[in-house]
């Protein structure tokens, strides 16, 4: 997928989250996230400073943070969290335009969001529908990649396939369930696993 049609994914995702955002209730906003320790509005903020991060200040963050990368995450997370509801959303509706990002691939960003969104949604018994492009290409990413999720090595040993959309990766006992409940089980989120069944399940869970 090229990186035009990326950001394209991006922004439409970025969108649709800034549109539910601006609908939640104050006790919507305070209920745990299934980003752990987090609260729908701090994840909210840990999805706006990505959207907003670039190379210099992510840089500058994660030094003030001493590279420690779980340390410049939560400070994000809360410092941004900490702006009112509106602010949250119409910062990041201003983000369905730009191309800026912290230095990593654009799929990151894409990953990013997508998941993210889910920890926030699926709390609250929101529904969502990501296109599946966009879904093969986040969990294309994450299958072969072990940075700071560790997605490969949840996996390692385990055949896991979409029963939505035309798309499996390993060898292995089987995980079978919808794609996006597959990448969030791939980034452990376990809070994922009544969609899935197959007699691997139980080993992605440990892992989790």
């Amino acid at each position: 997928m090229s990186s035009s049609v990326t950001w394209g994914h991006i922004h439409a995702e970025r969108a649709a989250m800034a549109e539910s955002w601006a609908a939640l209730t104050p006790e919507q906003w305070a209920t745990a996230s299934w980003c752990a320790g987090w609260t729908v509005q701090q994840t909210a903020g840990h999805i706006l400073s990505a959207a907003e991060q670039t190379p210099p200040h992510f840089y500058l963050e994660l030094a003030q943070a001493g590279f420690r990368f779980s340390t410049f995450a939560e400070r994000g997370a809360q410092r941004l969290g900490a702006l009112e509801p509106q602010q949250l959303s119409e910062r990041l509706e201003a983000r369905t335009t730009t191309t800026n990002r912290p230095p990593a691939p654009v799929v990151t960003m894409l990953g990013e969001i997508v998941v993210h969104g889910e920890d926030i949604r699926r709390p609250l018994g929101l529904t969502h529908t990501v296109d599946d492009a966009a879904l093969v290409a986040v969990a294309d990413s994450y299958k072969s990649s072990n940075l700071l999720i560790g997605s490969k090595r949840r996996i390692e040993g385990l055949r896991l396939t979409a029963t939505d959309v035309a798309w499996s990766t390993g060898d292995g006992p089987e995980v079978t369930g919808p794609l996006v409940s597959l990448i969030l089980v791939m980034t452990g989120r376990s809070a994922a696993s009544p969609d899935l069944e197959g007699e691997g399940l139980s080993t992605v869970l440990s892992r989790c």
